[in-house]
């Protein structure tokens, strides 16, 4: 008899293949290099954009400092301290500028990369993930802007109130200050995401994630002990916590993601 009733489970993985798995080597550097010049051009015009920004962002950038300034009864004037020094910070600050505008399309040129090495119910969640870590990196900026830039400004200019040392704050000192700040917490803000890729992988669990937390709490502190830039222990613990939230943020996310695969490979097993 002709096995007419049995599924074809052949042509269903083909269906749930994407071509760009079967591509060869040389295809795969051809792509390469398409999703890398399209992500330099993104940047390139990021940085035009940014270039004609950047007068309207500095002034948000030295805000805070003035703020903390005025708040210690001191002059809020940050000064440049050579002829090239400011024509420097416009160009660092356009990058950057040009660098956060092209982020979802640089995020997506990596997607459309990786995304045909997967299967579709893998794939379906590339407008979540771009979405996402634009949105936690927002965060991660925000945070730093309004609540831990304003304590480590406050810190460093009242350590030494009172003396007979007053400081004369150089705006591209006050720029790495600032940069390393905001950026290091907008990275750290992306934890959810990477728990997510591994997640997906099948690398971490929730289970792996909720057992080994003391573990990923020293490794916390660590992190917050070397990238915190002042010695005192509240300005730590400010860091650490949104480290710590993320974190079970992340266990959640690998809960969803773990339910969803099985769910996918009961399905699949019944429909074989």
């Amino acid at each position: 008899m002709p096995e007419t009733d049995q599924p074809d489970t052949t042509s269903n993985q083909r269906a749930d293949e994407e071509p760009g798995a079967r591509m060869s080597f040389f295809e795969h550097l051809v792509d390469l290099r398409k999703r890398l010049v399209n992500s330099f051009l993104a940047i390139g015009i990021g940085m035009l954009i940014g270039f004609f920004a950047t007068k309207y962002v500095i002034n948000y950038v030295v805000t805070p400092v003035r703020l903390a300034l005025r708040a210690n009864g001191l002059e809020d004037s940050v000064y440049y301290s050579s002829l090239q020094g400011y024509i420097g910070l416009y160009i660092n600050l356009s990058f950057y500028i040009g660098l956060v505008i092209a982020m979802p399309i640089v995020l997506h040129q990596v997607w459309l990369f990786v995304a045909p090495g997967l299967y579709k119910h893998e794939r379906r969640a590339v407008t979540s993930f771009i979405l996402s870590s634009m949105f936690l990196f927002v965060c991660g900026v925000t945070f730093g802007y309004t609540v831990l830039l304003p304590k480590v400004l406050t810190f460093l200019i009242a350590f030494a109130k009172g003396g007979p040392i007053k400081p004369l704050i150089s705006i591209n000192e006050y720029f790495e200050l600032v940069l390393a700040v905001l950026v290091g917490l907008g990275v750290i803000f992306e934890l959810p995401v990477l728990i997510f890729i591994l997640s997906v992988f099948g690398i971490v669990t929730p289970k792996f994630l909720l057992r080994n937390f003391r573990y990923a709490m020293l490794l916390i502190t660590i992190v917050a002990a070397i990238v915190t830039p002042t010695p005192d222990a509240t300005t730590m613990l400010i860091f650490m916590a949104p480290m710590v939230v993320l974190y079970f943020v992340g266990v959640l996310v690998s809960y969803i993601v773990v339910r969803r695969k099985k769910a996918n490979a009961v399905r699949q097993g019944e429909a074989r």
